[in-house]
């Protein structure tokens, strides 16, 4: 014979198992092999970009950097803000074309987001005979830029993204040094001076 007690007993036990929530287990996280952000590519040691975005003199003459920096021992690598702008024409391009150890690179390029014939032109009014050698690399797109981590908004000065003003030195296909302006279009660590050292002064013979 079950006593009255002994319902109220199991009554109770239902009620606080109904009071007690269900946990239910969590889905699985999923590993991304992907990121949703561009690894920085520009640190000491690294490689360039692998990409043939870069246009020089025609859209169709395209430039993988990474597979240019193969076949040299050195390279210097130049990013601009923008071609034609007062800081690149009159200060930052003319000290690398003037400097002499410019012409120690086997390879240098000047890189900016607009389009090839923009730098074409820029090019051949900064250098016009080619004798210092400096190629003008266009990336209108923005793709070497941001794979090298540089890309910036530049919408309130030039209407889109930019890139940051630098300078790498490149050798046996590895970064070597890299000098980035902090507000990305001052002239203060990529200034050729700051990268090159100071040019050699020469003295007067009497």
């Amino acid at each position: 014979m079950i006593r009255p007690t002994a319902f109220r007993t199991l009554a109770t036990a239902a009620r606080v198992t109904a009071r007690v929530p269900v946990v239910r287990a969590a889905p699985p996280r999923i590993s991304h092999t992907f990121h949703t952000t561009a690894r920085a590519f520009v640190k000491v040691g690294d490689p360039l970009p692998d990409t043939d975005a870069l246009m020089e003199g025609s859209p169709g003459q395209r430039v993988n950097l990474a597979e240019e920096a193969q076949k040299v021992n050195n390279m210097l690598i130049i990013g601009v803000p923008a071609a034609y702008s007062p800081g690149c024409s009159t200060t930052h391009i003319p000290g690398y074309l003037n400097h002499p150890k410019t012409r120690e690179f086997d390879m240098v390029a000047v890189v900016s987001v607009n389009d090839v014939f923009v730098m074409k032109a820029w090019g051949d009014s900064l250098d016009p005979s080619g004798d210092v050698g400096i190629r003008f690399l266009a990336d209108p797109t923005g793709r070497f830029t941001r794979m090298l981590d540089m890309a910036w908004d530049g919408t309130a000065i030039f209407g889109g993204e930019r890139s940051k003003r630098y300078a790498l030195v490149v050798e046996q296909g590895r970064v070597k040094t890299v000098a980035v302006e902090p507000d990305n279009t001052g002239l203060s660590v990529s200034l050729a001076e700051k990268v090159l050292g100071p040019a050699p002064q020469h003295k007067l013979t009497e």
